[in-house]
């Protein structure tokens, strides 16, 4: 069982209690990979914004930085907008973390849960499904590491071309982050990539379908079915009163900001309460996230699990905290509780 962290740069307060500034944070993510990697933690990965509440926009460009103070961390993104950028210039930048990194890049690809690099890039939002089905074909060509032939509709055409740097193992490790689409997950499937289940809102277990889907759609297109991985938001502190008392007003404010984008209602606490006791929100003490962490794990039976630690502005002095009870506690207790009949 693999366990996780991931992050999209969200802006803390500091001591002082005042937002951070866009390099502070991204300095406080590379302080919390730092720490992740200490403790032993398994994976992070950094999601790609372009919205003032986060701090990062290109993930690679940071986790080069986190390649270059750790050791065995695996670094990856979550997710990199593949619709909205070029696949090659992907397939480079990943590349080039996976050498300084020495071989611990990986590519969590998707289509984003905004909409903002569209405008900012000059795509047009009508060709949303185009644009990901094709520029995700070429990238799967790209991985082979070998000259690519190819053409479509929403990017110049390849012929014969060379892609450089190549990685040390010749083939850099790729999984699609999918939200609740069988189409996607069936894509993903044909395309020999690995899953990744983007659960953020809800029972877990109502995504046992789609880990059913994937493998039985590799079995039948002759592909690998990878273990499935499992994102999801939570937080953890010393006990669950602190756990709520820290996250839940940041929860907020943030999910009410963005809650007209997504054409959400503003967030209730009895919304909050129903997700934490049923739904897709870890939030408590680490015995309190662990038991529910490895209780949705073994229900939609998946081999990785990446928990959002940061959301909104929660104080960095408790993120870092809970990267410690992540580290020291939960994540330990999650391996012990998957192993019990």
């Amino acid at each position: 069982m693999l366990l996780g962290l991931n992050t999209f740069g969200d802006l803390p307060t500091g001591d002082d209690g005042a937002l951070m500034s866009h390099p502070a944070a991204i300095r406080q993510v590379l302080d919390e990979a730092v720490l992740a990697d200490q403790l032993g933690i398994d994976a992070i990965g950094l999601g790609e914004h372009h919205r003032p509440e986060y701090a990062i926009s290109t993930p690679e460009t940071v986790l080069a930085g986190i390649a270059t103070r750790t050791e065995r961390i695996t670094l990856g993104s979550a997710v990199t907008v593949l619709s909205t950028d070029d696949p090659v210039r992907v397939h480079q930048r990943f590349a080039t973390v996976d050498a300084l990194s020495h071989g611990r890049a990986e590519a969590i690809l998707g289509r984003g849960s905004f909409t903002e690099s569209y405008p900012l890039f000059g795509f047009d939002l009508s060709r949303y499904d185009l644009l990901f089905e094709e520029k995700l074909d070429l990238f799967v060509k790209l991985l082979d590491e070998k000259p690519v032939t190819w053409s479509g509709a929403t990017r110049p055409a390849l012929t014969d071309v060379d892609v450089f740097p190549k990685t040390e193992s010749g083939r850099l490790r790729t999984w699609v982050g999918v939200g609740g689409s069988p189409q996607s997950v069936v894509r993903t499937a044909r395309h020999g990539l690995r899953l990744m289940l983007a659960v953020i809102g809800g029972r877990p277990d109502r995504f046992r379908g789609h880990v059913d889907l994937y493998r039985r759609a590799a079995e039948q297109l002759g592909t690998v079915a990878y273990p499935v991985g499992l994102h999801s938001p939570g937080f953890v502190a010393d006990t669950d009163a602190e756990a709520h008392e820290l996250f839940y007003p940041h929860y907020k404010k943030l999910r009410d900001t963005l809650a007209p984008l997504r054409g959400f209602p503003p967030l209730h606490r009895e919304e909050y309460n129903a997700e934490v006791e049923h739904g897709s929100l870890y939030i408590g003490s680490p015995e309190t996230v662990a038991r529910k962490m490895a209780r949705a794990a073994k229900a939609l039976d998946v081999g990785r699990f990446d928990l959002i630690y940061s959301i909104g502005a929660v104080p960095a002095s408790a993120r870092t905290r809970a990267v410690e009870l992540l580290g020291t506690k939960v994540f330990p207790m999650v391996r012990d509780m998957m192993t019990e009949n």
